[in-house]
């Protein structure tokens, strides 16, 4: 048969439904719907006369057809986004599209700073970012690259340092010190109304102290359990009880008198964010000048 065209875009609209074995994260990593890709390989399977995909509400699967079609195709398709990456040398300004997976935390401390900056440098650079706390595998799921606190990177990716070291602390609104008191120690918190944080990994996380003996977790009660920190703020500000978080996130609001850190001898300091991506092909020179403005304009510190 004659490979057209259409062909040509729809074995790449394959690939990725290959991928990721879900037409939604495809339609993500492409850019388009889930029901544009579903019409795209119906419409391939149909001109090719064979079944590629299992589809259930549950699950996709590749047929024996599927599975052949991607061990055929996969690597000269690789093999031509590349060769169109490369490109990115000869322009006057770089082109493409990041996707990047940061903690929630990480948009408006680390991001939003530069991205003003990035985005009047590089017009032709289109960023998506999707901030979630839970801990996601960026290759299954379409990112170019993620970002977290350094420690939790895993250990198969290429990562690269974006601030310096950050200060956890514990802080509360003024009102609610007013009523219930200050805590003194860490223990003193068994006493207080603490806003609990259930972190990326479905855990409640362990509030962390350093003290003369070095480091220690501490499992506060409460019974608020969030897992964002916009909400946490809301409910902190409006006097529902202690919070811990990143030092840069409260400061402003402390700035203003809205809040008040506690327990400021016992804060601790836990690794910066890292940016991470896979190290087995070339990274976009996208992504490349994003991390440089990021390195160059350091909103955290480095």
């Amino acid at each position: 048969m004659t490979v057209t065209r259409s062909d040509l875009a729809d074995f790449s609209y394959f690939l990725a439904i290959a991928r990721h074995r879900n037409f939604r994260l495809a339609g993500l990593e492409l850019g388009v719907s889930a029901s544009a890709l579903s019409h795209a390989l119906k419409g391939l399977e149909s001109r090719l006369g064979v079944r590629l995909v299992h589809r259930t509400n549950r699950s996709v699967t590749l047929t024996e057809a599927g599975e052949e079609l991607r061990a055929a195709i996969a690597t000269p398709f690789e093999a031509i986004g590349q060769a169109a990456e490369n490109l990115n040398r000869f322009r006057d300004a770089p082109t493409g599209r990041i996707r990047l997976n940061v903690p929630v935390d990480a948009a408006p401390l680390l991001l939003a700073p530069v991205l003003p900056a990035f985005m009047d440098r590089y017009p032709d650079v289109e960023v998506e970012i999707v901030a979630s706390n839970r801990l996601l595998d960026i290759v299954d799921n379409g990112f170019d690259a993620g970002i977290r606190h350094g420690g939790t990177v895993p250990e198969d990716m290429v990562a690269q340092r974006l601030s310096a070291d950050l200060r956890w602390v514990v802080a509360a609104a003024p009102p609610y010190l007013d009523r219930h008191g200050t805590p003194e120690r860490p223990e003193d918190l068994q006493a207080h109304r603490c806003l609990r944080v259930r972190i990326g990994d479905g855990n409640l996380y362990r509030w962390e102290f350093k003290g003369p003996d070095g480091e220690f977790a501490v499992p506060v009660p409460g019974r608020i359990t969030i897992d964002e920190t916009r909400a946490m703020l809301a409910l902190g500000l409006a006097g529902m009880g202690l919070m811990y978080g990143l030092e840069p996130i409260f400061a402003p609001f402390c700035e203003r008198g809205d809040l008040r850190l506690v327990l400021e001898d016992w804060a601790t300091t836990g690794p910066g964010y890292h940016i991470y991506y896979p190290g087995r092909r070339q990274v976009p020179a996208a992504l490349r000048l994003l991390i440089a403005t990021i390195r160059e304009l350091r909103p955290l510190g480095f």
